[in-house]
Order: C-alpha cells, then sequence, then structure tokens
C-alpha cells in the first residue's frame, strides 16, 4: 500500500521554484485536461522530482513509484496523452505482507519540465480539473472504511484546496485536526453511503479497492420516485451495488435491477428452462433506434450494447438486426459500445469502422476460461474462447479498441492461476486495449440455478460456494480483491513481454455530435438459423 503522498526535492538548482510547485502539489491531481479515454486527469503517489548539479551540468530526475498499478497506469496513460514519454521498471521487490511497486521514470531535462508544468495549479480551475485533483488526492492520501471517506495531509495549503473542490460540487465536509504531533489534518466527507458513491461517480478514482462499499447500510432520506428521465449530455460510470432486495444505489439513488436470466422472469419467462429456449426478439429494434436518434431532444449519449444481453446470439445470424443498429448508429454519428461473446460482431466490421469514422466506437469480449472442458461445461452453445481472442487481435488491427473480460471468474472452476495467466496472456498479445476480471454473483434466481449446477457437476465445491456466498450475491472482499490482484498482476507481467502488441489506431472521429444524415439503408434477407441460447452466464 501506499506509504504516504511524498515529494523528494534534491538540491534543486536548476529551477527552485518548479521544484517548490510540484512539493506544494503533493501528489494530488493536475492538469487541465482529459485523458484518452475523456475522462479528468490526475496524478498520485510517491515521487521524486529533482535536478542535481554535477561537474558535468545538472541533471533533472521525475519519478513515480505505486504499489497500486491501476494509479501507475492511469498516470502513464495521462503522460504519455501529453506527450511525456516515460519508463516503468520495478522499484521494489515484494517482501513479507509488502506488495511490489512499480514506477515511472524519465530524466530527460525537456521531459522533466514538462511533468513540472502539467501539475502546477491553474489559475482557473475548471470543474474537470477539479474532478481531476479530487480523484488523485484521494487515490495518494484518501481512505474509505467503517462508513468514513477522508482525506489526510499535513499540508495546510493542500487542505484547503481539497476543501475548495469539495466546496465547488455541494460536499459537505468537516476539517479535522487530532491533537497530534504529526500534524496530520483530516477532510472528511459527511452525508452517508449517498455522499460516498456520489463522491466516486464524480471523481472516477483509479484504486478500486478504495472504492469498496460493501456491508454498508443503505440509508437515505432521498424521495424514491422517478419525475422525470433526462439526458445527461454524456457517459458515466454505473456503479452496481446489489442488496438483499435486488436495487443497486446509482449516485444516492436506489433503483429497481435486473440482469440476464432475471430478465426472462420480468417478461413472465422463468429463469431456466426458457431463458435457454425462449429467445425474445425485438424486430423492429433498428427502425426504433433510429426514430430516437432523430429525436430532437436526443443529445448524442454513448449507447453501451450487451450489458444486458447479448445481441450476438445464434439468434443474430437469422435476424441479422445489427446490422441495421450500427447503420443508424453509424448516421446518427452517435457513439457506441458493444459486450458480446461472439466473433459474428466481425461480419459487421466496415459498419463499425464506418462509425469510428464519426464517433467513439469500441468492443469487448468476454473470455471467462481457456480450457475446454469448463467452457463446455459453463458456456455451451457459445463460440470457441479462442476464435473470440481471434476476433479482438482482428478488430485492434482494424483500428476499433477492443479489450476482454475475464468473466466471471468462478472460485475452483476458472480461477487456477495458470489458466488465467494464459488468457490475459493470449488477450495481451492480440492487443487487448483493457483486461478485466469479475468474480462470479449470484443474484436473484441465479444463485438456485448454480447451486443445481454445482450439484450436479460440482459436488465437491458446494461446500466452498456455501461459504463464499453465504452472506448474499458477492463473494467476500478478500476473495474478490485476490482473482481482481491476479488479473492485474498477470496483465502487468503480459504486457512486459509483449510491448509491441498491436494497439488500435488513433480515433479518426470528428469530435462532437456529429450531423444527422436522412439516408436510409435496406438490409439482406436473413439466413435461416435454429435459435440456442444455452449457456449459464
Amino acid at each position: 500500500m501506499l506509504q504516504g503522498t511524498k515529494i523528494t526535492t534534491m538540491l534543486p538548482v536548476v529551477d527552485m521554484e518548479r521544484a517548490r510547485r510540484f512539493y506544494e502539489q503533493s501528489l494530488g491531481l493536475q492538469p487541465d485536461g482529459v485523458r484518452p479515454d475523456g475522462k479528468f486527469v490526475y496524478r498520485c503517489g510517491d515521487a521524486l522530482l529533482a535536478s542535481y548539479v554535477y561537474e558535468r551540468g545538472p541533471r533533472d530526475v521525475f519519478r513515480l513509484a505505486l504499489a497500486d498499478f491501476e494509479a501507475l497506469r492511469r498516470a502513464r496513460e495521462y503522460l504519455a496523452h501529453v506527450d511525456i514519454a516515460t519508463d516503468e521498471f520495478a522499484f521494489a521487490a515484494a517482501a513479507g505482507a509488502r506488495r511490489p511497486i512499480r514506477a515511472l521514470r524519465t530524466q530527460a531535462r525537456d521531459r522533466v519540465a514538462a511533468v513540472s508544468e502539467a501539475i502546477a495549479w491553474p489559475t482557473a480551475p475548471t470543474d474537470q480539473w477539479r474532478r481531476g485533483f479530487l480523484a488523485g488526492i484521494f487515490d495518494a492520501e484518501g481512505s474509505c472504511s467503517r462508513g468514513v471517506l477522508r482525506i489526510a495531509n499535513t499540508d495546510c495549503e493542500l487542505i484547503d484546496r481539497t476543501t475548495f473542490c469539495l466546496r465547488r460540487f455541494g460536499f459537505q465536509f468537516v476539517v479535522e485536526r487530532p491533537p497530534r504531533e504529526s500534524g496530520v489534518m483530516y477532510v472528511r466527507i459527511r452525508g452517508g453511503l449517498k455522499s460516498r458513491l456520489r463522491f466516486f461517480h464524480l471523481t472516477d478514482p483509479a484504486i478500486r479497492r478504495k472504492c469498496d462499499i460493501e456491508g454498508m447500510a443503505l440509508k437515505s432520506d432521498a424521495k424514491l420516485g422517478v419525475v422525470a428521465i433526462e439526458p445527461l449530455g454524456r457517459a458515466m460510470p454505473l456503479y452496481d451495488i446489489t442488496t438483499g432486495t435486488g436495487d443497486f444505489i446509482a449516485n444516492g439513488v436506489v433503483s429497481h435491477n435486473c440482469f440476464a436470466r432475471p430478465t426472462h422472469t420480468y417478461l413472465d419467462l422463468n429463469a431456466r428452462e426458457d431463458f435457454e429456449r425462449e429467445i425474445v426478439v425485438k424486430v423492429n429494434a433498428p427502425e426504433v433506434l433510429r426514430a430516437e436518434l432523430g429525436r430532437p431532444s436526443w443529445k448524442g449519449e454513448h449507447v453501451a450494447m450487451g450489458t444486458n444481453t447479448d445481441p450476438y446470439q445464434w439468434v443474430e445470424g437469422r435476424y441479422r438486426l445489427m446490422e441495421g443498429i450500427w447503420e443508424a448508429l453509424r448516421d446518427a454519428g452517435n457513439p457506441a459500445s458493444i459486450l458480446t461473446k461472439s466473433p459474428l460482431v466481425l461480419r459487421d466490421k466496415k459498419l463499425l469502422l464506418e462509425l469510428a469514422e464519426r464517433a467513439d466506437v469500441s468492443a469487448a469480449f468476454s473470455v471467462p476460461t481457456i480450457d475446454e472442458k469448463a467452457w463446455r461445461a459453463t458456456e455451451p452453445h457459445t463460440p470457441h474462447p479462442r476464435k473470440r481472442l481471434e476476433a479482438v487481435a482482428e478488430l485492434n488491427r482494424a483500428g476499433i479498441p477492443t479489450g476482454v473480460l475475464v468473466a466471471p471468474l468462478i472460485p475452483g472452476v476458472n480461477d487456477d492461476p495458470a489458466q488465467v495467466e494464459e488468457i490475459v496472456e493470449l488477450a495481451t498479445a492480440a492487443g487487448a486495449t483493457h483486461i478485466g476480471g469479475i468474480v462470479l454473483h449470484l443474484r436473484g434466481e441465479v444463485r438456485d440455478i448454480w447451486f443445481d449446477w454445482l450439484r450436479a457437476h460440482r459436488p465437491d465445491l458446494v461446500p466452498r460456494h456455501e461459504e463464499l456466498y453465504r452472506r448474499g450475491a458477492y463473494a467476500p472482499t478478500a476473495e474478490r480483491e485476490r482473482l481482481g490482484e491476479l488479473v492485474a498482476v498477470t496483465h502487468e507481467r503480459a504486457r512486459r513481454r509483449h510491448p509491441e502488441a498491436p494497439q488500435p489506431a488513433p480515433p479518426r472521429f470528428r469530435r462532437g455530435f456529429a450531423d444527422r444524415a436522412a439516408a436510409e439503408t435496406g438490409r439482406a434477407e436473413p439466413k435461416q438459423r435454429d435459435p440456442q441460447q444455452g449457456a449459464l452466464f
């Protein structure tokens, strides 16, 4: 874990002012700009910015060392985005309970100067910059445990800047000054769980372990009636925190949540046989989408497909609805993404590239296992995992940013480190733009279905899973952290082995919401094929 934010300046003869500004920033956040994914930027960690004087002349150094690779990756991506190249290296090996630490560095004078300029506190910070500052200072000095979110520091000016940003976004807080010789002060955010969730939504910290709120009581004075549904004009991450009632908290508001098998229950079908035999097809989906995208009130929000059920199931080969959907998105210049298990998306590669000329478009493939036996047992009638990884490589080569989700990670079934490493290795070699893992969660009817499957196929795992999921839909925090760290560390190793892995070309679209086109296109006659949906997840 981080040992606190620390900036060391060693005889800063070349530019004392630069080093002083860096020290004042501590390692909060920084620049008035955006990351490649369109979000605000930030910086956090133990760092060194120094200028040394030798007989040969001055030497500048920048180094940022972190045990949390998520924050290190975000920092490196931002620096690369502003054309500051850095080298990554192993800073300290794991020892006892301490995790390994990796670091970024550069010793080129122009790059060090550029880092110094990038982290300077702006004269007139924007809201984007303030959000970035709060994300970074939370990653560097914040904590969220036992229902308390607070940010610590000894620097009064940094505390003032933190409260300045919190006040801007309407957070209630108190500054606590314990009577200790260390001089540490704490900014504690008030308002309970909904304020903490709003903070995470607003700032999007990189270090996910700090955002864990499992076991927190849901208390809110919010009136839960829906009075209006209005577009925000931008895409935001959704934190899905399932409760015993099957609800989730979104920015402090509670809403009903349905997903995959429970959706069939919502449609008065059962989540067992009907889910595997009955596929509900909205045959007019392309026409409805085109009409909705053409509404004057539509502001071009991101459309995420595949987040409930896979639109590239076998039945898509018969109805070919996705062609019309991609065409509607292309003609409207509307940003979109797709999550799927099927290489059938390659059929529509030309349409994705046409959309990429006008708006953001990306893809992700779910690849929970590469093991033949585990695949056939848990994902019958789905495309082979290796075919999915081949599709990842092909889309990335074509210029469509495509990642991989190792999901669901099932304890005792597909969480063997060697198996996960093989998936991550192949995904990295395929140029996956992101690789993440999600541990199995058992909501609603899925819980009974899963335990019935275990009793029939893996009775040896029943006691372990009963213990893991005895408290609810999610595995314990320690288990989720173990599997999350497994994927993250494996990905870091794979990235170092594949530094030249193919990456998608830079976006070619014009920023902003493209003008709507009035062109209408037809679709080919559908081929006949029997629908199948026989997968556990």
